[in-house]
């Protein structure tokens, strides 16, 4: 079976989303590296954008699963 569900609008949300979420953490450590406290702002970002990725990933599949049966 496998991770990703089949290409659909879901499925590219989910990947921007996942995409979003890891340039957001790589910004957050950069800025705590550097001495800023605007690393929260990013770290809150990436939490929104996993949060987003696994909606949008369980979505698809619910919706490949309905199609199947």
């Amino acid at each position: 079976m496998p991770l990703l569900p089949p290409s659909g609008p879901a499925r590219r949300l989910a990947l921007m989303a996942l995409a979003v979420c890891v340039l957001s953490v790589a910004a957050a450590v950069v800025a705590f590296v550097q001495g800023s406290f605007v690393g929260i702002v990013w770290i809150l970002l990436a939490g929104i954008s996993s949060n987003m990725a696994w909606f949008y990933l369980r979505r698809a599949k619910l919706q490949r699963a309905e199609q199947s049966g």
